[in-house]
C-alpha cells in the first residue's frame, strides 16, 4: 500500500516512515525540504499519485496565532483538493485532545480549524487527538520558568510517549477510515505541576516548581477537563509510563 506522510522529516513522521517501511509499505515521506510543499502545492499532485493513505503530522514552522492558522488552513485545503484529485481512501490527522476546549489558544485553534476542513472535505478521514509528549516537557517547563521559579497549574494531564503516537498512527493507517475523532492517552493522569516537579527532579534540576492556577498554558487557563480525554469519544491509551519514560531518557544520559 502507498502512503504517503506529510511532515515526513519531523519528529513523529520519522518514526512512521521507519515503521511503515519496515512493514512493507511503500512510503513517501513528504515535506518541503523533499520538495512536496503543501503551501504552495508544489510537488503535492505527484506524491499523492497512487496513494491510498496520507497521513499529515505536519507542523506550522510559526506558533504566532495568524501564521499558524494560516499555515493549517491553507496545506490542509491544498492537501485536500490535492487528495481528492488524485483519489486518496483515507486522510489522518494528528490533532490535540483540547482543541475545542482552549479557544485562547491560537495553535488550537488552528488546530479545530483544520481538523473541521477535514470533516468536511467528503474525503473518508480519521482525526487522532493526542495529549501532549513526554519530550516536550522540557519546552513546557522553559515557558512556564521566570528566574528560578517554575509557575505551573494543578490541572490533570495524561502525558505520552512520542513512540507511542507513531504505532496508534500506524494503526490508522493501516485500519478503516473512522470518518470521526479518536483519542489518545498516557496511561496514567498525574497534575500538570507534579509531572513537571517529577522531570526537573530526575535530571538534577535546581528550579522550584511553584503551583500556579493563574498561569496560562500558551495563553489559555487550565481546569481539570482542559487537557484529558473527553468521555465520550474513542479512546486509545498508551502503553508507556512516565516512570519508565524517565528512566529510559537517563540511560540515554539526557
Amino acid at each position: 500500500m502507498k502512503i504517503v506522510i506529510i511532515g515526513g522529516t519531523g519528529f513523529i513522521g520519522t518514526k512512521l516512515v521507519n515503521i511503515l517501511r519496515g512493514l512493507g509499505h511503500e512510503v513517501i515521506a513528504a515535506s518541503p525540504s523533499l520538495g512536496v510543499n503543501t503551501i504552495t502545492g508544489e510537488g503535492v499532485i505527484e506524491a499523492l499519485s497512487g496513494a491510498q493513505v496520507v497521513v499529515d503530522v505536519s507542523n506550522s514552522p510559526s506558533y504566532e496565532d495568524k501564521a499558524v492558522l494560516e499555515f493549517f488552513e491553507t496545506s490542509t485545503r491544498n492537501l485536500l483538493a490535492s487528495g481528492a484529485a488524485t483519489g486518496v481512501k483515507h486522510h489522518i490527522v494528528l490533532s490535540i485532545i483540547g482543541t475545542d476546549r482552549l479557544p485562547e489558544n491560537g495553535y488550537f485553534r488552528a488546530k479545530l480549524a483544520q481538523e473541521k476542513q477535514i470533516a468536511a472535505s467528503g474525503i473518508p478521514y480519521t482525526i487522532l487527538r493526542a495529549s501532549q509528549f513526554f519530550e516536550f516537557i522540557d519546552g513546557i517547563a522553559n515557558s512556564f520558568t521566570e528566574g528560578n521559579l517554575v509557575r505551573v497549574p494543578s490541572a490533570s494531564v495524561q502525558f505520552l510517549a512520542g513512540d507511542d503516537v507513531a504505532s496508534a498512527l500506524v494503526d490508522c493507517a493501516l485500519g478503516a477510515p473512522d470518518n470521526g475523532i479518536e483519542e489518545l492517552a498516557g496511561p496514567e493522569r498525574l497534575r500538570f505541576d507534579e509531572l513537571i516537579r517529577l522531570y526537573l527532579s530526575a535530571k538534577a534540576d535546581i528550579r522550584q516548581v511553584i503551583t500556579d492556577d493563574n498561569v496560562r498554558y500558551f495563553g489559555a487557563l487550565l481546569d481539570d477537563r482542559s487537557l484529558i480525554p473527553d468521555d465520550h469519544l474513542k479512546l486509545r491509551i498508551a502503553q508507556t509510563r512516565f516512570e519508565d519514560w524517565l528512566h529510559n531518557l537517563s540511560l540515554r544520559g539526557k
